[in-house]
């Protein structure tokens, strides 16, 4: 009898360790083929896009990169999920390597989406503005200048004079989705310069600030020189003289697409709202997106009793020539055409 109760118990120890054994091998055998499914590298080697949209759940989210051939499985995403337990950004995500599911999960959970940067620099027209959108692949030229005049709206209670958002589209890098629309991104431009209004304090005037500074961004590049510029123009506006500032005059043509690359004597007798050489008083809105210190400059003017200017943008010497008188401003425009030719020009 206690030999065979000996031998049971044995069979029963054996078992039980067979048992064990095979658990753990299976065990050891699914964490080495999760182990293989997370961290080896797999995915495209071109360019690859995946749209996840708001609202996806972990379990679309693994399909749509399965699908996309951007993981090797989804089972693999849901286990990083269910370890990570972070929170899952919405976006497009552009993917061009073998990536292990590790890093896949990184870059969505850090919501590194994909985005073009657009630079608009100080002083650019919404033309030029139109231009580097439709360079940079963000829709056309033309749905973007039509977004500027459909959209005045968005800048109806800053500006009721407004015909378009010219001048309100703050100069500054912005990134921007590959299908962001030409409206959304006007928008975009116009809340940043919300902002920047709002830490000048600028809530007065703002058509009449706006313009003068986009004038002021178009004549000079010297930061010194804004407030003397825009105290020009003060002066010139406080005594009824015609504004003579060739960025308006540009812009007229532009807006008629009459603009040749070069002013020419004839432009400055071709009749627009925007000729400052026919028409005394400001030009009917802003001619381009002026930055901080121009806005600065037609906020607060430097006090001078400066009526003529030679822009620094035009002067060979590289900064602008201030006269109050005629006189003085001839012998300026005389000293710069000698310099131009000194300098070999015309």
């Amino acid at each position: 009898m206690v030999s065979r109760r000996r031998k049971s118990r044995k069979r029963k120890s054996s078992g039980a360790a067979g048992v064990l054994l095979a658990i753990l091998l299976v065990s050891l055998l699914a964490a080495g083929a999760a182990a293989w499914l997370i961290l080896t590298p797999f995915g495209p080697t071109e360019e690859t896009f995946v749209e996840l949209p708001s609202g996806s759940s972990t379990l679309r989210m693994g399909r749509q990169l399965e699908s996309a051939g951007v993981v090797r499985s989804r089972y693999a995403f849901d286990l990083m999920r269910w370890w990570k337990r972070g929170t899952l950004r919405a976006g497009e995500y552009r993917f061009d390597h073998p990536a292990t599911v590790v890093e896949v999960y990184a870059r969505i959970a850090r919501g590194d989406v994909f985005t073009k940067a657009i630079t608009v620099p100080e002083g650019a027209s919404i033309f030029e503005i139109a231009g580097r959108l439709e360079q940079a692949g963000l829709g056309t030229r033309q749905g973007f200048l039509d977004a500027a005049v459909d959209q005045v709206g968005l800048v109806s209670d800053l500006d009721p004079a407004a015909k378009s958002l010219e001048g309100y589209l703050f100069p500054d890098t912005y990134h921007f989705s590959r299908k962001a629309t030409s409206g959304q991104i006007a928008a975009a431009m116009v809340r940043r310069f919300r902002a920047v209004a709002g830490q000048l304090g600028l809530k007065e005037n703002l058509h009449t600030v706006v313009t003068i500074a986009s004038l002021i961004e178009r004549e000079t590049a010297v930061d010194a020189e804004r407030p003397m510029v825009a105290s020009v123009f003060e002066n010139r506006l406080a005594k009824n003289m015609p504004l003579m500032t060739d960025p308006a005059v540009i812009y007229g043509l532009e807006l008629e697409g009459r603009w040749r690359g070069a002013i020419y004597q004839s432009d400055l007798s071709h009749n627009t709202p925007y000729n400052t050489y026919m028409h005394p008083g400001l030009p009917p809105g802003p001619v381009a997106s002026p930055g901080i210190p121009s806005l600065r400059a037609a906020m607060e003017p430097a006090r001078t009793d400066y009526l003529y200017f030679v822009a620094s943008g035009a002067n060979a010497q590289g900064r602008s020539l201030f006269a109050s008188t005629l006189e003085e401003h001839n012998h300026n425009v005389a000293g710069y055409r000698s310099a131009v030719k000194k300098a070999g020009g015309r």
